[in-house]
């Protein structure tokens, strides 16, 4: 598995934490992110992260902002990410079962690094169940498509 991983400004203490997870873990990983203090803007980092997974350069994301919301709302502009905003473990372990997503964005501001590394962990050690779930997937493409 190949990882890009990216965040703004609101996000950058998250971010090298999440590094140093996927390192832990051996999980390949680019990091694309600021390192800067001052403002950026989401898209400017969310939307090259997405579309690069989007093109299969990468087979997963992760994208931090201050509340996530920028992050994933700019990474479902893009045609083939199924992007979710995950702030606990229920969810990041649904969203890979049933949704086969395949962008995770956090929140610096909204959870703490402990609950952050738990929610990457079990995104990444997570497969897509298929089954009945391939075909709400496949609308999703299929209207992508159009």
């Amino acid at each position: 598995m190949k990882v890009i991983l990216t965040s703004d400004h609101g996000g950058v203490n998250l971010r090298k934490e999440i590094a140093d997870l996927l390192t832990e873990l051996g999980v390949a990983f680019v990091d694309t992110g600021c390192d800067c203090e001052g403002s950026v803007d989401y898209p400017d980092y969310g939307i090259p992260a997405a579309e690069r997974v989007a093109n299969g350069e990468f087979d997963r994301g992760i994208l931090i902002c201050g509340t996530g919301i920028g992050m994933s709302i700019s990474a479902n502009k893009v045609p083939g990410v199924r992007a979710a905003l995950v702030h606990d473990v229920f969810s990041a372990k649904a969203t890979r079962e049933h949704n086969d997503s395949n962008i995770l964005a956090m929140g610096e501001r909204v959870i703490g690094a402990g609950l952050a590394r738990e929610i990457v962990q079990t995104w990444i050690g997570t497969e897509f169940t298929a089954g009945r779930h391939q075909n709400r997937v496949n609308k999703i493409t299929d209207y992508e498509n159009k």
